[in-house]
Order: structure tokens, then C-alpha cells, then sequence
């Protein structure tokens, strides 16, 4: 029984990957920039660093673990973490605020 050719050819995602390399050092760059500024509020100036993190996971996980190229059903299984992410992030942004709310009340 011969072996049937698909007639897809290996083609290079040299372009998409070269873009998401020069997005995530523009987003580290202005990571760096935003992190000298001073939103008023420690829970602020983290919720604002880990929403750049976010994005910057976003295209390592579509692009460099190729996601963006799998299945749907594994881009739903690893879908299902971001809530538990959210979570996390949330609980420790509110424990950051509760303890600069506590040093500034005993100063």
C-alpha cells in the first residue's frame, strides 16, 4: 500500500515568531518605564505590571509553545488556568494593599 502525500509543505512561521520576539521586548521596555512611575497606590502600580506579564504570557503561550497552532481542545485545557491566575494575582494584590494600609496606619 503506498503512502498518500497531504500535499502540505512545511512552511516557516519565521515572521509571526520574529514579531512576537520584538512585541515582547517592546512590552518589557515599557514594563520598565511604567515601573519608575507612581500610580498613588502599591495595588495599582502591581495590577498594572502583572496586566503587561499577562499579555507578554499571552504571545509565549500562542506563539512560542505553539498553542496558536494546536487543537481546541488544548487551547481549552490551557484556557482553564486563566481564572486560577486571576485568582492568585487578585488575592495577592489584596494582601499587598492590606499591608500597606497597615504600615501607613501605624506610622
Amino acid at each position: 500500500m503506498a503512502h498518500s502525500e497531504t500535499g502540505h509543505a512545511p512552511h516557516s512561521h519565521m515572521k509571526e515568531l520574529t514579531l512576537t520576539f520584538v512585541g515582547l521586548i517592546i512590552l518589557t521596555y515599557v514594563t520598565v518605564k511604567i515601573a519608575k512611575l507612581d500610580f498613588g497606590s502599591v495595588a495599582v502600580n502591581i495590577s498594572i505590571a502583572m496586566f503587561i506579564a499577562s499579555i507578554k504570557a499571552g504571545l509565549v503561550a500562542l506563539y512560542f509553545m505553539h498553542l496558536k497552532w494546536e487543537e481546541k481542545l488544548i487551547v481549552f485545557f490551557a484556557a482553564l488556568s486563566i481564572p486560577f491566575v486571576i485568582l492568585m494575582v487578585a488575592t495577592m494584590v489584596w494582601d499587598v494593599a492590606e499591608k500597606t494600609a497597615a504600615l501607613n496606619y501605624v506610622k
